[in-house]
């Protein structure tokens, strides 16, 4: 009887592991197609984009800031430059300014906002750049947002286990209410999808978030 019981047991465990396997497996073929997908069809709103960029304010068009990824591998990140050339120095000058509990800074008024990045923050176009991070497989569409290094080092140790699987474009923090949810909550939100995901999840997720590319009230 013994004997049998660690038989299931082991088949079970085998069966867990094909289905991790098959689950990573598509979740890559779809990230891989849709990634292309939109990258080719987003060409005329990148151009319009850039240019409106470049009108505005000198400085790069799309900049790249260093991330953390899967198991804490860092890469770097594409996004449309939103804010002021400086806006790094600027950050400490408006440290008492945090909205957010917790290391992250977020600001809804935030002064390093140019017109045009306040734009393309409401509709998520700024992030938009990170299909190419998706295509070179260091995101994924759905996961949690990939966070700066420095705010990693404050997380607890609960925390961490958001670093298990692919950082991504959105997740349930993005279709929930984003700034108007706390630190913690948002750790919490994090920590639910990597124990819940799954293709149906990820679908559901990426159908969810269309609606924030057409404006959310609680993007900034």
């Amino acid at each position: 009887m013994q004997q049998l019981d660690l038989e299931r047991q082991e088949a079970l465990f085998m069966e867990q592991i094909e289905t991790k396997r098959r689950y990573c497996f598509f979740k890559r073929m779809m990230d891989i197609i849709c990634s292309l997908i939109g990258l080719i069809a987003l060409v005329p709103i990148f151009l319009i984009v850039a240019v409106a960029i470049k009108i505005e304010s000198k400085g790069p068009i799309v900049f790249i800031q260093k991330r953390v990824g899967k198991d804490g591998k860092t890469f770097g990140i594409y996004k449309f430059r939103s804010m002021v050339v400086n806006a790094e120095e600027l950050k400490d000058k408006l440290s008492d300014k945090n909205e957010i509990s917790g290391p992250m800074f977020k600001m809804k008024e935030d002064p390093r906002v140019t017109k045009v990045g306040k734009f393309i923050r409401k509709t998520s176009i700024d992030e938009l750049p990170q299909l190419i991070n998706v295509l070179r497989g260091e995101m994924s569409l759905v996961g949690p947002r990939p966070s700066l290094p420095d705010e990693v080092m404050k997380f607890e140790n609960w925390m961490m286990q958001r670093l298990s699987v692919k950082p991504g474009l959105t997740c349930y923090w993005q279709v929930s209410g984003r700034n108007d949810i706390g630190f913690r909550e948002w750790m919490r939100l994090d920590i639910k999808y990597v124990e819940e995901r799954s293709l149906l999840v990820d679908i559901q997720l990426i159908f969810k978030t269309f609606f924030v590319l057409f404006g959310d009230e609680h993007a900034s």
